[in-house]
């Protein structure tokens, strides 16, 4: 009878947590209003972007409803996964768990999902097909939705426009030529020549291209992983590997030396393959070794693709997770979701921060938004064509993933220069490039 009635009581408080947000009696109550805390990773400084939108919320759809946000704390997507295993864990000195955070799938995934609001209880089925549709099955956990999209990053293509603008003038290379991997590759052999030995691009994340290369080619994207890692017996990742690997021990292209837009702005080289949120560290100018400037009129283009292949493009960053918690405050936190992921206040808080909106009508609204710089103005141009036009699709999330990741940069990154001087010293390129595959195998 005791398991009867308490089975009763869940049922009922789903009932309610569900329905408040279909017309149902609220639970929310303006005179006596409840507290969720909050911890996030967008700018650790009081003033940032999410602070002034908490500070918004709190004093509107807030004040109105009897809610109110605190954030307990501001950290960085690569540290917050561990804070909030601290928490859950009640380890000494850890700060208490939030009702709400960001974090990535995989975050969530150790945090359990059986411990989370699945948001497709918040949220109708209406309501979800406002969201862009690639980027919900990046926020799924074991079939159940535990992380909302609320802003996406992509790799894209920078470019020193008055750099390139030289070379296409000297050259006949144009954008147009680096559609595909092939214009590209000989854009950057060209680049090289004429610029007496600079390479062409820096990538902070090579593998993401590479792998792309090779799905756009035709090949199924889970065929290219095996265990956590890569499946090295793969012919399309090897064929696409090479591809790069030519280029690189050519001295074509480089692994950056951290993020590639320092070595744009200082013009080590002429582009940066990396993140659309790297938007926020490019300056105006271009300051070259000999202390000379001039204006940087960055240019950004979406992620070659590969000749005759589909348009693909890469999504990542952090979403909304929230705790299963009392149905008043399941109520609150789905309030602030709906209001959070409007589509005006969606595009406006993107805009701030590099990053690509998550709903259709935030898309559609990108024409008509008046941003601050012409960079700006670009970098939104793209991300409309990259989601009118691109298959966008989540980037690996294996544990220990990232860590080979690294590994595998900074061995590339302490052999390239000497594989440029050999291939200059007329080493084979094949060669050198199998040596850079025997690497990649190397990293476990």
């Amino acid at each position: 009878m005791k398991k009867r009635l308490l089975l009763l009581l869940i049922l009922s408080l789903v009932f309610v947590t569900c329905a408040s947000g279909c017309g149902q009696k609220s639970l929310l109550n303006p005179d006596n209003p409840v507290a969720l805390t909050l911890w996030h990773v967008y700018g650790e400084q009081a003033d940032s972007p999410m602070n002034r939108l908490i500070d918004e919320f709190n004093s509107s759809v807030g004040k109105e409803k009897g809610i109110v946000i605190t954030t307990t704390l501001m950290s960085n997507a690569s540290q917050i996964g561990q804070k909030l295993l601290d928490a859950q864990a009640e380890k000494p000195g850890a700060l208490d768990m939030p009702d709400m955070f960001f974090c990535h799938n995989s975050n969530a995934e150790e945090l359990g999902v059986d411990n989370l609001i699945d948001w497709e209880t918040c949220f109708s089925k209406d309501e979800m097909g406002a969201f862009v549709s690639d980027f919900l099955p990046d926020g799924m956990v074991n079939d159940t939705l535990v992380v909302l999209p609320v802003t996406k990053s992509t790799q894209l293509l920078f470019l020193n426009g008055t750099e390139f603008a030289r070379f296409s003038k000297a050259t006949g290379i144009t954008t147009d030529d680096l559609q595909t991997w092939d214009g590209f590759f000989e854009a950057a052999a060209k680049y090289y020549d004429w610029s007496s030995g600079k390479p062409f691009c820096a990538f902070d994340y090579l593998l993401r291209s590479v792998e792309l290369n090779a799905i756009s080619s035709g090949t199924a994207a889970e065929s290219l992983y095996k265990d956590g890692w890569y499946d090295f017996s793969n012919n399309a990742l090897k064929t696409s590997w090479l591809q790069f690997a030519n280029a690189l021990v050519q001295g074509h292209i480089v692994i950056s030396d951290l993020y590639s837009n320092t070595q744009v702005m200082t013009g080590e080289v002429a582009g940066g393959m990396g993140s659309s949120a790297s938007i926020l560290y490019y300056n105006d100018t271009v300051t070259y070794p000999d202390n000379t400037t001039e204006p940087m009129d960055l240019q950004i283009l979406p992620m070659p693709r590969a000749a005759g292949g589909k348009m693909l493009a890469s999504q990542a960053g952090v979403g909304l997770c929230a705790l299963k918690t009392t149905a008043q405050k399941q109520e609150a936190i789905s309030v602030f979701a709906h209001w959070l992921t409007d589509s005006d206040r969606n595009l406006a808080f993107a805009a701030q921060t590099g990053y690509m909106p998550v709903t259709y009508d935030a898309f559609d609204a990108i024409k008509d938004y008046d941003f601050n710089n012409a960079a700006f103005a670009s970098l939104y141009q793209t991300f409309t064509q990259v989601q009118q036009s691109a298959r966008i699709l989540s980037e690996p999330s294996f544990a220990g993933f990232y860590g080979k990741t690294g590994s595998l940069y900074e061995a590339l990154r302490a052999k390239q220069k000497d594989y440029a001087k050999r291939s200059a010293g007329g080493a084979d390129t094949e060669q050198l490039s199998e040596q850079t595959w025997k690497l990649f195998k190397g990293i476990s």
